[in-house]
C-alpha cells in the first residue's frame, strides 16, 4: 500500500520533504501545503497545495479536501501555532483515514506554554532556569540576590525567536518588559497571548553554558524510542545553523524521563543547556524542529522509522535505521528555488 504524507505549514522545511521522499522511494507521494505559495518547501514536494490561514473557518475543511483528493495516509504539521488546531480536529481527519502524527492537546499545551514547561521540569526534578511572569516579583528576586543580570525576556507563548530580549540593567528590564507587552500585540502571538495577557511575558535567568538540541522520539503509541542530541555551534533566526552530534548518557536519561512522562507522539524538539556538569531543560516543542537534519545526518532516520511505524512495524525491528554517531558536524546553507508552478486550492 502506498503512503501519501501531507506536511502542513511546510514553510522552509525542504530537508524533511526530501528525507520522506527518499524514505518512500517512490512508494507514495509527499504533499506540502502552506498558506504562502512562495514557501520554499512546496518546490521539493511531489504535490504542492495552498491553504487558508490556520485560523480560518475553512482551514480544516480545506485539509480534509486535500486528504480526500490525494489519498493522504498521514499528516505532519511543522508549525507550533497549528499544533493545538490539528490536535482538536484529529478525529475529523481520522474519519478520512488520515493518521495525524500529533501529541495530545495536554502535551501540546505544555510545550507551547513555556510557564507550563517550567512547571513540568520542576515536577520531574529537572533543572530549569528560574522563571517569573510578574515584573515586581522578578525585581524583588534581583534585590534579594536570587536573580542576576543579564536576563531573558520572551513571550510565554512563543515560537522561533520572536520578541526575545536580554536586559542587563534595571532600566533595560523595565523598558523591555513594557515594550514586549506592546510588540506582542503586533505579532502572530497576539491571539494566543490573550489567554492570560497579564502573565504573557516571561522573565528568566540567562544560563551561561553550552546549548544543546535534542530530538526525543516516541513511537506512534507514545512509547519511548530514543534521544539524539547535538551541540549547537551557531544559531540563525532562532534555528540551529551549525551543530555537532553528541552521545551522552545524561542526555539519554533526561530525554527518557521527559518522554515517559509526556508520552508524546513522534519527534519532539527540545532545547537544553549544559551549565558546569548539569543539564538544564529550556524548552520542548512536540514536533520536528529545525535541528532535526543534524540528527538525521548523524545516523538516525526518523522519517523512515515513522513510515515503518505507519505500516505497523515494531520498534525492535527498526534498529537498522539507527546508527547514531558522535562528532558529526554539519552546517546549513541557503539555495535559490524557482517557485512559480504550484497548485492552489480555495474553498468557496
Amino acid at each position: 500500500m502506498k503512503q501519501n504524507i501531507l506536511f502542513t505549514c511546510a514553510g522552509r522545511r525542504n530537508y524533511l520533504i526530501n528525507y520522506f521522499k527518499e524514505a518512500l522511494n517512490g512508494n507514495g507521494n509527499v504533499i506540502a501545503a502552506d498558506q504562502d505559495l512562495l514557501a520554499p518547501a512546496l518546490v521539493d514536494a511531489d504535490i504542492a497545495m495552498q491553504t487558508p490561514n490556520i485560523y480560518s473557518d475553512t482551514y480544516i475543511p480545506t485539509l480534509i479536501e486535500i486528504c480526500k483528493n490525494n489519498n493522504v495516509t498521514a499528516l505532519i504539521t511543522l508549525n507550533d501555532l497549528e499544533l493545538p488546531i490539528l490536535s482538536k480536529n484529529k478525529a475529523a481527519l481520522k474519519k478520512e483515514g488520515v493518521k495525524v502524527i500529533i501529541s495530545s492537546e495536554e502535551v501540546i499545551d505544555i510545550g507551547f506554554d513555556k510557564l507550563k514547561t517550567f512547571k513540568l521540569a520542576k515536577r520531574l526534578g529537572i533543572h530549569t532556569p528560574k522563571t517569573y511572569t510578574n515584573l515586581k516579583n522578578a525585581i524583588k528576586a534581583i534585590n534579594a540576590g536570587e536573580l542576576k543580570y543579564p536576563l531573558v525576556i520572551k513571550p510565554r507563548w512563543g515560537t522561533g525567536s520572536i520578541c526575545i530580549e536580554f536586559p542587563e540593567t534595571l532600566e533595560e528590564l523595565k523598558l523591555a518588559f513594557k515594550l514586549q507587552r506592546i510588540k506582542i500585540k503586533k505579532t502572530i502571538l497576539d491571539n494566543v497571548s490573550k489567554r492570560d495577557f497579564k502573565n504573557a511575558i516571561l522573565i528568566q535567568e540567562k544560563l551561561e553554558g553550552s546549548e544543546y538540541g535534542l530530538d526525543i522520539v516516541n513511537d506512534l503509541k507514545g512509547n519511548y524510542f530514543g534521544t539524539y542530541a547535538r551541540l549547537k555551534l551557531a544559531m540563525r533566526s532562532g534555528e540551529t545553523d551549525k551543530a555537532v552530534s553528541v552521545i551522552d548518557s545524561r542526555i539519554e536519561q533526561l530525554g527518557k524521563k521527559i518522554a515517559e512522562e509526556l508520552k508524546h507522539i513522534g519527534n519532539m524538539d527540545c532545547d537544553a543547556f549544559l551549565v558546569g556538569n548539569t543539564y538544564y531543560l529550556l524548552e520542548i516543542n512536540p514536533r520536528f524542529g529545525g535541528g532535526y537534519p543534524f540528527s538525521h545526518e548523524a545516523g538516525v532516520n526518523i522519517a523512515a522509522i515513522i513510515l515503518e511505524w505507519l505500516k505497523g512495524k515494531k520498534s525492535e525491528s527498526l534498529t537498522h535505521l539507527v546508527n547514531y554517531k558522535s562528532g558529526v558536524v554539519f552546517s546549513k546553507c541557503d539555495r535559490l528555488l524557482h517557485v512559480n508552478e504550484v497548485t492552489s486550492i480555495k474553498m468557496s
